[in-house]
């Protein structure tokens, strides 16, 4: 592994742990509803952005929750700037990381194809 990547790697996992305790602990947005957790981050290697793979349970309106994420990343931002160090705070993309739900899909398929054998024997 290259040395950057596995600077790249570093960063990620710090940055993906700073969010994680934001987005729970600190960011007070009405519309940010259900529970959060970050699944992911990964960073540009001009570190101007990063892409936070958010999975979101149980929220009213996921659409409003990622709005919601959308408009207060200035905050979180701000938060990561006090925290990380890092000479350029990167720019914040959230996306919905649907994996914990694809897989959960997934289990429930493979139960019910478990018991539909089951039942034919």
């Amino acid at each position: 592994m290259p040395k950057n990547e596995a600077r790249l790697n570093k960063i990620n996992e710090e940055l993906k742990k700073e969010l994680s305790q934001v987005l729970n602990y600190e960011l007070k947005n009405p519309n940010i509803t259900g529970m959060l957790s970050v699944t992911r981050v990964k960073i540009t290697p001009d570190f101007k952005y990063a892409k936070v793979y958010v999975s979101i349970l149980n929220s009213k309106n996921i659409n409003k929750t990622m709005e919601g994420l959308k408009d207060s990343s200035g905050f979180i931002r701000g938060r990561i700037a006090k925290t990380v160090n890092l000479r350029i705070t990167p720019e914040l993309v959230f996306e919905i990381d649907d994996s914990l739900e694809y897989g959960e899909r997934i289990e429930n398929i493979l139960k019910k194809l478990n018991n539909d054998k089951d039942n034919k024997d």
